[in-house]
């Protein structure tokens, strides 16, 4: 009990706003990667072959965009992407410096995510909208993505939990956050308890999100 005390008596303040860092720059990055990616999920939709407005050469470009995207390593995007983070946010360190390229990385894959999500839409529902007079905006509102809308959810999660990953990574260009606090003091200090509370500490936040998203996603799915 001695030891808790005095171990958060000297750690507690570093690790409470390495946690709340961290919680910012994912929930940031998930916004923006989802205001990216949500547009470029549905124009790859309605663009295939099958799709609504069928553009042979506009749902190639975006295809190739998104698997681009979704090829290049995180770690390396990120230093890739030092010289532009500059100029976007100013600096390439710290909560606003990590934002940038978590971004970049899962835009693509959000965009792929919301395009599996759409795709598992009755086709029948579909059609029913289209025989009604339904316009293009009005089906890919009022159809693909309300009743896609359990399915994008999870997609959340996942994405969150996985950016939350990186964002350990972003810690090692000082970043900021629970993955900057682990480097700099469990592998660079060999201080292993502050490592493990890190790690303690990452796990707890991953549960919390994904039990959210799920029973987010239950409430609001009508087919349970």
């Amino acid at each position: 009990m001695e030891w808790l005390t005095s171990f958060f008596g000297q750690y507690g303040g570093l690790l409470a706003q390495g946690t709340w860092d961290t919680i910012v720059m994912v929930v940031l990055s998930t916004l923006f990667a989802y205001i990216i990616g949500i547009p470029i999920g549905v124009l790859v939709t309605i663009t295939a072959p099958n799709g609504l407005k069928p553009r042979r050469i506009t749902y190639m470009v975006l295809g190739w965009i998104v698997n681009i995207g979704r090829s290049i390593p995180f770690i390396i995007l990120l230093v890739a992407l030092i010289p532009f983070t500059r100029w976007i946010v100013g600096t390439s360190l710290g909560v606003r410096g990590a934002v940038v390229p978590l971004v970049v990385s899962a835009a693509p894959f959000v965009a792929r995510m919301v395009e599996q999500s759409l795709a598992e839409v009755d086709p029948g529902l579909i059609e029913a909208a289209q025989s009604f007079g339904a316009s293009t905006w009005q089906i890919i509102y009022k159809v693909f993505l309300k009743e896609s809308l359990p399915s994008l959810i999870r997609g959340a999660s996942i994405t969150f939990i996985t950016l939350f990953g990186y964002s350990a990574m972003a810690g090692t260009v000082g970043a900021g956050g629970l993955g900057d606090i682990a480097i700099r003091y469990g592998y660079q200090r060999y201080q292993t308890d502050v490592m493990v509370v890190s790690v303690i500490l990452c796990i707890i936040l991953v549960q919390v999100i994904q039990t959210i998203g799920d029973r987010l996603a239950r409430r609001i799915d009508k087919r349970q």
